[in-house]
């Protein structure tokens, strides 16, 4: 049977937001849920249906695969082939209880223990950390090296990230059992909540080490060289592996992602990997011709020739002289150059006799009509 449509699953139109999509789901989860339809293949696979289908959409950088790509958009975008289930159910956890057990058996996961009874009590990945980074125009364009301090947590060297003294441990928490979770039922729901002796861990630190006061982290100020590739436009990010928080439980470090914004040059403008700037020239330039020594944004001296009779706003092409691209720094954009010809404000008297002359050998019309805008 060929896969419906999950915007059609979900019963929302394309471009429904956020919101429209978590409810959408929540009344079908609701729907379908199998404490309320015990045996009911039909609702369980339903549910199913409605959980791929709230994965995906939910989630940015999938609904826009999905969007411009169809189903092959979203194939294997979990790594594995399938769909990443583990996190769909964030939202609602304290609303429907144990969704992690019922994942298990749905989607092939270990055993029937809780989400949040498998985080209490094993290894969590750290914390990912943004840092924005402004960088000039000229850096971005050719690259560069910048050194950037930050915060971060680092595991505890006296406890090894254990967050315990010494020669002590941790103790399974006597009020949850390790589970990190107390519940209690309401009708068909069984409604979880973090366990208030031990905050959810699953375990409790009798002797906490007095260096981290039991977190396993301490903060510490980092610095770091970040390389800045040639090319890099303006809103990309640098995903640095490593070097964000430390995990709780002495878990593995998160990610720092550098978010890169460009400052703006005072002569040049890009667009993808062609520069763009404007140089003035002269009226008696632009009607004899000339040639033009001009700088390029790497400080290069290059040599333009200006045809005799240009126009005010033609466009020079100087190959290769643009942005280089990146990861490619041997191939580049192009330079276009717009010629911009400036009429004099003041005129020597002599200056003016000539003009007058000029004026009168070319027989100026002093009644013009409009260009057509075809030409422009």
């Amino acid at each position: 049977m060929a896969k419906r449509d999950y915007y059609e699953v979900l019963g929302i139109a394309k471009g429904a937001s956020d919101d429209e999509i978590k409810k959408a789901y929540r009344k079908l989860a609701i729907k379908f849920h199998p404490d309320k339809n015990p045996g009911d293949k039909k609702a369980e696979e339903s549910f199913k249906e409605a959980t791929e289908a709230y994965e995906v959409l939910s989630n940015s950088q999938k609904r826009q695969a999905y969007d411009q790509f169809g189903f092959a958009g979203v194939e294997g975008m979990s790594g594995g082939g399938g769909h990443d289930y583990s996190s769909v159910f964030r939202d609602f956890e304290d609303i429907f209880g144990d969704f992690g057990g019922i994942f298990d058996s749905f989607f092939g996961g270990g055993g029937g223990r809780s989400s949040r009874s498998r985080r209490g009590s094993s290894v969590q990945r750290g914390s990912d950390l943004r840092y924005n980074l402004s960088v000039p125009f000229r850096d971005a364009v050719f690259g560069t090296k910048v050194e950037i301090s930050y915060n971060r947590n680092t595991s505890c060297s006296v406890c090894k990230g254990s967050g315990a003294e010494s020669g002590s441990g941790r103790k399974t928490c006597p009020s949850c059992g390790g589970s990190g979770q107390v519940r209690r039922s309401s009708g068909f729901f069984s409604i979880a909540s973090p366990c208030p002796t031990c905050s959810g861990e699953g375990f409790i630190i009798e002797h906490p080490c007095r260096s981290c006061n039991g977190a396993g982290v301490v903060g510490k100020k980092q610095k770091i060289k970040v390389t800045i590739p040639a090319g890099i436009e303006n809103g990309k990010r640098i995903n640095i592996p490593g070097q964000g928080d430390a995990g709780p439980n002495g878990g593995p470090e998160g990610d720092l992602y550098v978010y890169i914004n460009v400052e703006a040059d005072t002569h040049f403008e890009r667009d993808g990997n062609d520069l763009y700037c404007v140089i003035p020239i002269s009226i008696t330039q632009a009607a004899l011709g000339t040639e033009l020594q001009v700088e390029t944004l790497d400080r290069k001296k290059i040599k333009i020739k200006i045809p005799a009779g240009t126009q005010s706003g033609k466009i020079l092409r100087v190959r290769n002289e643009g942005v280089p691209f990146l990861h490619h720094a041997g191939h580049r954009g192009d330079m276009y150059i717009k010629l911009q010809v400036i009429t004099p404000k003041k005129l020597s008297s002599r200056a003016r006799d000539l003009l007058k002359e000029f004026a009168v050998l070319e027989g100026e019309n002093t009644s013009p009509d409009p260009i057509p805008l075809s030409e422009l």
